[in-house]
């Protein structure tokens, strides 16, 4: 691993962004444990450490620390946010709570007087007044003479530190985020500039190094896969058989709450155009049957989940048996689920993370889970999948039971599967389905008056949401058209019976969630 970054992780939701930023550049990165040891650091020989940010502060009595001889193990260390502040403790500087807690977008000044040979490295072709972004509450407010601050912002005197002679380098804001305008060449001057990394990583390589994994773990056994359609488990079907063979074994379940006419559509394409042996299962009644009266998104979620285990038992039954269960879980889904890597917060459950039993006959394999969406598109183009899946779509794996607010009914099912079938026709129409992340319906459990002719009406509000992202770590909704908006509302209106009101959703990620539930 000596052309890598190993990134310790200290509990941030941006933790994998670091590691997709550091990708980007096409170098190969793992995120670890804070906890790993000084020892597993020198066995796996990294070539960099990466420190995350995360939630706490250093002088809280439970905060993530770890030991200071990693400091002095003469690999290249870069502390971002938190990472920093951790570099700044273990080094004898003076962290406090700040007087005004600094969120969103800062300009970075740079030290001029401090742009000399030995400083001129993180920064180096950073413009000064760049944009950066922040999110901390302390701050560091002595340092040792070792250390030189090389820039700062308004609420931050020292945003960036640099010590050539420890190796150390250290940022107060996040350079892995879109928002900061030159994160990218920041992480690239420490990665080839100071760490002198070379950029050999690519998904070319990623697939290789894959297929040898999954050949190894799964050695003679067979392999169960919930294949959906969706961009992530055709990739991983194709992975998976492009390694395995016919040791695999898709299955596609209609859980009731699929797009309109989706399953039809979907086994006609899995069997004619990818050649896929596929096993199709109609499961409506038993997945509605367990989502009577579930309000709480996290439980449709666990029942889901559940669901999907009980349905794959019976579906090995016809199959034969195998004793593994290949998921296309990315990422994101494992972020927002649960802590792997360091104390990071559950946002939700996914129903093929957080909402699994605990106890499954079959040994869990996710090939995918370290790839970030865009990164599994451009696996599907190395393994030669059609553009019309590369380009589907994200749904998500509990279908249209996290778009339908409150109880789930076989009404508000067919509602919203028409209302959906319209918004994605007219997206084909106005020629910008491809230029969109996400889009989808909202089908509220609020009914509202309206008047059809000289008919009053009292029926559901649906929500029109449409968004932008590259990773689906943030997002922002995107600008319609007003024509496009006008078509879809008044064929909703007109054509689904039971919905007379449609809304447009104007929040990004953060604050809120792509999906509602």
């Amino acid at each position: 691993m000596k052309n890598s970054v190993l990134i310790l992780d200290f509990g941030s939701q941006y933790t994998k962004l670091i590691a997709r930023r550091i990708r980007d550049l096409n170098v190969y990165s793992e995120i670890v444990p804070f906890t790993i040891s000084l020892k597993k650091i020198k066995a796996l020989n990294p070539g960099a450490l990466i420190f995350s940010g995360g939630p706490s502060s250093v002088y809280e009595k439970n905060a993530p620390k770890i030991s200071p001889e990693i400091l002095k193990a003469g690999i290249p260390i870069l502390g971002i946010c938190y990472g920093l502040q951790l570099i700044a403790y273990l080094s004898g500087m003076v962290i406090e709570p700040a007087k005004s807690r600094e969120y969103g977008l800062a300009n970075l000044e740079i030290n001029k007087k401090q742009k000399s040979s030995p400083s001129d490295l993180l920064l180096k072709s950073i413009k000064n007044h760049s944009k950066v972004w922040m999110s901390h509450g302390d701050k560091i407010s002595k340092y040792p003479r070792d250390f030189i601050v090389t820039g700062r912002t308004k609420n931050s005197e020292v945003a960036v530190i640099e010590s050539k002679k420890r190796k150390i380098f250290g940022v107060q804001f996040h350079p892995e985020v879109v928002h900061t305008a030159k994160g990218k060449k920041i992480m690239s001057n420490f990665l080839f500039g100071i760490a002198g990394l070379k950029p050999d990583w690519s998904m070319e390589n990623f697939i290789k190094s894959t297929l040898i994994r999954i050949k190894d773990e799964i050695g003679e056994d067979r392999v169960i896969l919930g294949l959906s359609g969706g961009v992530d488990s055709t990739v991983l079907t194709l992975l998976m058989k492009k390694a395995v063979g016919d040791q695999l074994r898709p299955v596609f379940i209609d859980t009731g709450l699929l797009r309109k006419n989706e399953y039809n559509d979907l086994m006609f394409k899995f069997k004619h155009q990818l050649n896929l042996k596929v096993t199709g299962i109609r499961a409506a009644d038993i997945f509605l049957k367990n989502l009577v009266n579930i309000r709480s998104p996290e439980k449709k979620r666990k029942i889901i989940g559940r669901t999907f285990i009980d349905v794959f038992r019976q579906a090995e039954k016809k199959i034969g048996k195998v004793q593994f269960l290949a998921q296309g879980t990315l990422y994101p889904d494992v972020i927002e689920s649960v802590s792997v890597n360091g104390p990071s917060v559950t946002i939700k459950s996914h129903h093929n993370v957080g909402g699994l039993p605990a106890k499954m006959n079959w040994k869990l394999i996710e090939p995918l889970k370290e790839l970030f969406k865009d990164e599994v598109r451009k696996v599907g183009i190395e393994l030669g999948l059609d553009r019309e899946f590369i380009n589907r779509h994200p749904f998500p794996g509990p279908g249209l039971a996290v778009r339908i607010i409150g109880k789930i009914t076989r009404d508000k099912i067919k509602k919203l599967q028409e209302a959906d079938a319209i918004l994605i026709e007219e997206l084909l129409n106005f020629k910008i389905y491809d230029f969109i992340w996400q889009a989808f319906i909202v089908l509220l459990p609020v009914r509202t008056v309206g008047v059809m002719g000289d008919i009053r009406t009292y029926e559901n509000v649906a929500v029109i949401r449409l968004v932008n992202s590259v990773d689906g770590m943030t997002a922002d909704w995107y600008p319609a058209p007003y024509d496009f908006l006008k078509k879809v509302s008044n064929r909703i209106v007109n054509e689904v019976k039971g919905i007379n009101r449609i809304t447009y959703d104007l929040t990004s990620k953060p604050p809120g969630t792509i999906e509602w539930e």
